[in-house]
């Protein structure tokens, strides 16, 4: 089964300052995916301050539901987080959220994402780079 791993950057800004933010971002509530438009649910498990399991159920018409289980670290002295999918699609993806104070009333994210995806396309070096 060929596996593709892709690293990626961006970088987002907001006109917060970095606490509210940082606050804002790991404020994981069950009607997360209905805010985004997505047809589905979310359970949110915290299992201790800094540590969050997400479960998340995309339902697609005449489809089968996707599951995707995410583990969530958080570090609030570092304003930053780390997501591991656990199940789904792409297990073993990591994502990397920081966020960097710009000033009282200005922040971006830094996100860095290691995405992981199986049963990829078989691609030379040259068009992973490109994927």
């Amino acid at each position: 089964m060929p596996i593709l791993t892709v690293q990626y950057r961006f970088r987002q800004r907001f006109l917060v300052s970095a606490a509210r933010a940082f606050h804002w971002c790991i404020d994981y509530r069950p009607d997360d995916l209905e805010l985004e438009g997505t047809a589905g649910r979310r359970k949110v498990r915290w299992i201790s301050d800094d540590l969050v399991l997400l479960t998340d159920t995309f339902f697609r018409p005449a489809r089968r539901a996707i599951v995707k289980t995410k583990l969530v670290r958080v570090r609030p002295s570092e304003l930053s987080w780390t997501s591991t999918h656990l199940t789904g699609p792409y297990r073993l993806s990591q994502f990397w959220y920081r966020i960097v104070p710009d000033g009282p009333r200005r922040s971006h994210l830094e996100f860095t994402g290691f995405h992981v995806q199986r049963d990829a396309p078989r691609a030379g070096p040259t068009a992973r780079a490109t994927v």
